[in-house]
This record gives structure tokens, sequence and C-alpha cells, in this order.
């Protein structure tokens, strides 16, 4: 019987000298510590990702956006949180069900700003100086030769097909790109340092504003992270529109059951929050056992993690 640990005494020691920079980096510019629970009563209707629910009936937090949000609402000011988030996903190399993150938000920033600061802390804690950005259009035509916003389903397909032996009969054009970015491109992200890519299509827009880029083309005001072609970020600049909200995730529920998923309960206390007043804002969602494992150049999130997975 494996009772150890699955990460090393240096491995933990690393992890808490990591904890111990974030909350200097946040004391420094005046951001709050804060806490919020880890189950409530709604989980999130995210087609791509599954909440955790309770034998009581409530859901394991796979992020804790809504919260956070009702604190912004509440006039709690920038804020930050570390805590553990949890989704029903496969096991892997860099991922585990069990997870823990660095969310913050910061009032009067837009996703540049909020990129700039993340740079920040990123150079504090691996020491990269250099960030590349590119927009998620620039990203599709240098690997793959297509402009992503423009292309259709059967294009798509096609483009997939060349490459990937797979049927996905009820996928929509977000399941293809999204096949198309992990498959084709991550993997030729491991040559490339940081990188920022910008400018989502607007059907990913998630909990983002939409914004027009340089081309008056509409575009979700959300960006990501990869270092090494490791997603380590997501952030945005933060959706305040409570009615639009509200037909956002009436969207996600339609998505998720021609995905022949469930749909989920809208958070309706979030929803409240957002109706009475989200101040203008940008937040983002940091893996921190994934910075963890790029800092060490571990291979795998159990090595990181006390207890994980093998």
């Amino acid at each position: 019987m494996q009772w150890h640990p699955t990460a090393s005494l240096a491995a933990l020691t690393e992890r808490a000298r990591l904890l111990q920079q974030i909350r200097q980096f946040f004391a420094q510019r005046q951001v709050l510590e804060v806490e919020t629970p880890l189950a409530g009563d709604y989980g999130v209707t995210d087609p791509y990702i599954e909440s955790l629910q309770l034998a009581d009936g409530r859901w394991l937090q796979s992020s804790p956006e809504y919260f956070m949000k009702r604190l912004l609402a509440a006039g709690a000011g920038d804020i930050y949180q570390v805590c553990k988030a949890f989704r029903k996903e496969q096991q892997g190399r860099l991922h585990s069900t069990e997870f823990t993150l660095l969310e913050w938000y910061r009032l009067g920033f837009d996703q540049w700003a909020l990129m700039a600061e993340v740079a920040d802390l990123i150079e504090r804690l691996l020491g990269y100086r250099h960030f590349e950005h590119i927009s998620y259009r620039t990203l599709f035509q240098e690997y793959l030769g297509f402009d992503p916003h423009r292309a259709s389903l059967e294009q798509l397909k096609f483009e997939a097909r060349q490459h990937i032996n797979i049927d996905m009969p009820r996928a929509s054009v977000d399941d293809w790109l999204n096949l198309l970015l992990s498959h084709l491109i991550e993997p030729e992200l491991k040559k490339r340092g940081p990188l920022f890519v910008y400018d989502f299509p607007p059907s990913q827009a998630v909990l983002a504003r939409i914004s027009e880029d340089d081309s008056g083309q509409p575009v979700a005001a959300r960006f990501e992270l990869y270092i090494h072609g490791i997603e380590l970020a997501n952030g945005f600049h933060e959706l305040a529109d409570a009615g639009l909200q509200r037909s956002r995730f009436a969207e996600d529920n339609h998505q998720r059951q021609a995905m022949g998923l469930h749909a989920m309960p809208v958070d309706e206390l979030f929803l409240a929050a957002l109706q009475h007043g989200l101040p203008d804002c940008a937040g983002v969602a940091i893996g921190l056992d994934r910075l963890l494992m790029l800092k060490l150049g571990q291979r795998h999130i159990s090595q990181v993690l006390a207890f994980g997975h093998h």
C-alpha cells in the first residue's frame, strides 16, 4: 500500500515559499486577501466544466469567481484569494480533480492592464522578463493558416481531420476550435516562453465583455497565458451586465444539452449581485500547481501535490 507523499520535501518547501512571495506581492499593492466557501448552492453552467456535487446537494466550487464578485459588488475593493478548487475531469499530467487556484480582481483595470500585472507577478515568481503577445486570430493563422473568427463548421472539421482521426457528431464551432488549439497549436507552444493570447472569439467570452479588435471584429475581452505550452492563466475584463450574463447562462445550458449533458441551475445570488452593481474590473485565475511545475521543471502535477494521483 503506497502511503507516501507524491511530492518531495523540496517541492513542498518551494510551494510554501511561492505562497509567501504571492502574499508579499499583493500586500505591496494593497490588494486584500479574502476567503470564500469551497461549497455553494450552485455549480457552473460552463459546458466545458463539470462541477462536483456533495451528498447534501451543494456544489464544490470550480472557481471562487462568483463568491468573489459578490464581495466586489458589496464594495470589497481589490481582492485576491488562494484556494482549493474542484472539477470533475480526467486525471492527467496537468489535471487533478482537486487543485489550487490564485484568483484576483482589480478595480479600474481592463484586460491589458491585468496582463501587465500578471507579467509582473510571473517575473517575480519565475524570473521571466520577456512576454510575447499574440491575438487568437494571429495564433491560428501562424500555425494553421486560417482565420478562426471566419471559419465555418465544415472548414474546421476538414482542418481537424487532416491531422486527427476523430468524429464529434455533436461538436460546435468552439468544440472544433478547442480541439485544434489543444492538439495542434499548444504542442508547438512548448518551444516558446511566456505568451499572452488575447481577443478570443465572442462565443468564448464566458464571463468577459465583448470588445472590438483593430479591424472592428467583435472579440471577447479575454486572455490566456501559456508558458512552454502549458496554459497557466485565464483572465477577463469582467462582464457586469446581469441581463446579458443570464442569457449567456441560458446559452451555456442549451449547449450542455446539445452535448448530452444535464442543464445546471443558474446562480441567482451571483446574478443578484451583478444587478446590484459590479464595479468596472478585470480578473484572472492562475493554476498554482502548474506554476510550481514550471518553477521546478516537473512533468506531472502529482510531483507538486503532497498527495496527488499517479
